[in-house]
């Protein structure tokens, strides 16, 4: 064998050995490159992620406010104030410090709420007082002549319904009518029906109705 052909048959086996060496890495690089374009084509698909509701969260605030409701008609049915008032839009509800309502029936008949705080919906139909809880129906006469006298419910809650001109309350109450004091562990005031449900332990002191003297008869001659 002649020694160009030694020196051919050495080159040739240096290059085998060379590219057994790097023939790993090439593989390797190859893989990565695949791997790479596999996940630049393959679609993602993302679990999908549940709407969340709104959050209990005020979304405006209100200080020093007042807020009217009226009917169809343009008749006043409802006012609504307080120092400080928060509306939350997940419940339509509005959170009061230092509430005062006047409430008006068809019949002009006036009731007054006022307490530490309140929370109301959104049309001041339903609002439940909390802290020093004050409610008052002012004395009237009624479409069948008939006196009503003033009544006055007390307590650390009462919750008012001035749609269906109610009062309730699973706290303690005091129920003043007119010169009458009643306190119960519990209440349902329906004034529609004209009635008033004292539960638990009930206690009362009722003031003797007043007659009138009758006049003195003139002596005949």
């Amino acid at each position: 064998m002649s020694a160009t052909s030694s020196l051919a048959s050495r080159s040739l086996r240096w290059g085998a050995d060379r590219f057994a060496i790097y023939l790993p890495v090439l593989l390797m690089g190859v893989l990565a490159l695949g791997t790479y374009w596999l996940v630049r084509t393959t679609p993602v698909f993302s679990p999908e992620v549940p709407a969340q509701g709104p959050r209990h969260e005020p979304d405006y605030f209100m200080r020093h406010f007042s807020v009217k409701t009226f009917e169809p008609s343009g008749r006043l049915k409802n006012e609504l104030s307080g120092v400080e008032g928060r509306h939350f839009p997940d419940t339509d509800t509005l959170e009061i410090d230092q509430v005062h309502m006047r409430s008006y029936s068809p019949e002009g008949q006036v009731t007054v709420a006022t307490a530490k705080h309140a929370l109301s919906n959104g049309d001041s139909t339903e609002v439940q007082l909390m802290g020093d809880a004050v409610v008052v129906r002012e004395a009237m006469i009624d479409a069948q002549g008939r006196s009503l006298p003033r009544l006055e419910f007390r307590g650390e809650f009462l919750h008012a319904y001035t749609d269906t001109e109610r009062v309730k309350s699973h706290l303690p109450v005091t129920l003043i009518r007119g010169e009458d004091h009643f306190t119960g562990d519990s209440m349902d005031f329906d004034n529609g029906a004209q009635t008033i449900e004292l539960h638990g332990h009930v206690h009362g002191f009722m003031m003797p109705a007043q007659r009138t003297a009758p006049a003195p008869k003139t002596p005949r001659r």
